[in-house]
């Protein structure tokens, strides 16, 4: 009888993550069976998926109660595949409102749960390390400092390295030089990236916002904008576009707008990390519902919230790598003034340039796939 693991990825990113992991997997068990929640990557090396990612993007406090009767389905069905299934392990990814809860459920099914890129709860909802001492048996964290904070909660965290510099490494990205020949561009235009998430709630707050600032840089500079769209999601949502034919939009893959843009406004999430990586200055901006920014600033206690400025200055700094602008402030003039602000100073480039790429050598040096890999085969 073959082997069986579930996965419960509910993000792009995590389906990403998950992939990484599972491709090294199959190598050591290629009769290994993957079932659970997973997206396109997941589900092109053979993952019976019950759900997809897509099917799985919500946000926030207000959208999650929204589709609360959707989520109890989910878990209903989750549950019944489950004892189906009869997995030997669990390795979830992320996403930890759910994934919490199912992490519960294995525990009490005596089955072991891997769980990787832990919850943050040192930002917020620090309770929930009750739950990941009580339901994990093995805590994978993606951060060093992490290590640090849940040893102080009696959990035996293990830093396994960012998946980040592995997904980088496997990408291969024309040089910029290419880039404006493959464009014709001139050599004095400005490349401003616009990365405004992943989700659809989030573009839908965040690129209008994007949009008027570009449209302010476009009147003072001869600039192209690069926009890194997400192709998992119904392009319908980008119609916004239809109001800006004034300006020269390129629509490009996430990691080329990072490589050769000059300046990227970037949605606050994973991609300010992958920004970082490329060195690229950047502006972070964050803007959500009303309701959902009110509960989430009194549950929230880091100083930033980029992982960007995490990452490059610490855990519970005050100061900052990169300017980040949320919710009232993340508006289109005010995005236009920052972003004026570093496109105007060479010297402030540079200086976030260098920063930002001595952060990434931080987060360098580990192959998380392969060693998370070989902690999964364990308990296979």
């Amino acid at each position: 009888m073959s082997k069986k693991l579930f996965v419960l990825a509910g993000e792009v990113s995590g389906d990403m993550h998950a992939a990484g992991v599972i491709a090294e997997l199959l190598k050591a068990m290629p009769g290994l069976k993957v079932v659970g929640i997973g997206g396109q990557k997941l589900r092109s090396l053979g993952a019976e998926l019950l759900y997809d990612t897509a099917q799985m993007s919500i946000m926030g406090f207000v959208d999650v109660l929204k589709h609360a009767g959707f989520l109890r389905r989910v878990i209903r069905d989750l549950k019944q595949m489950i004892r189906r299934e009869n997995p030997q392990a669990a390795f979830l990814v992320d996403y930890p409102g759910m994934n919490l809860m199912m992490a519960h459920f294995f525990h009490e099914l005596g089955i072991p749960v891997i769980y990787y890129i832990s919850p943050q709860v040192w930002a917020w909802k620090e309770g929930r390390v009750k739950a990941i001492r009580r339901d994990v048996d093995r805590l994978l964290v993606i951060f060093d400092f992490e290590v640090e904070f849940f040893r102080r909660h009696g959990i035996n965290a293990e830093f396994v390295g960012h998946p980040v510099i592995e997904q980088l490494a496997e990408h291969t990205i024309p040089s910029r030089d290419l880039f404006f020949r493959s464009y014709n561009l001139a050599p004095e235009t400005r490349l401003i990236g616009l990365l405004p998430g992943s989700r659809k709630q989030e573009i839908a707050h965040i690129l209008p916002e994007m949009l008027k600032a570009s449209r302010l840089l476009s009147w003072k500079y001869p600039a192209v904008f690069l926009l890194g769209r997400a192709p998992h999601l119904d392009q319908g949502v980008y119609n916004m576009l239809s109001d800006y034919r004034d300006l020269t939009i390129v629509n490009c893959g996430a990691y080329e707008v990072m490589q050769n843009s000059d300046l990227a406004l970037v949605t606050s999430g994973t991609a300010t990390l992958e920004t970082l990586c490329f060195g690229c200055p950047m502006v972070v901006v964050y803007k959500t519902g009303a309701l959902n920014y009110m509960i989430g600033r009194r549950l929230v206690k880091l100083k930033n919230i980029s992982l960007a400025n995490i990452v490059a200055k610490g855990l519970g700094s005050s100061e900052r790598a990169v300017p980040e602008l949320i919710q009232h402030e993340a508006n289109g003039q005010e995005i236009f003034r920052q972003a004026e602000m570093i496109l105007e100073n060479p010297a402030l480039a540079a200086s976030m340039r260098q920063e930002l790429l001595a952060a990434r050598d931080r987060l360098a040096g580990r192959s998380p796939s392969n060693t998370i890999a070989a902690i999964v085969q364990e308990y296979l």
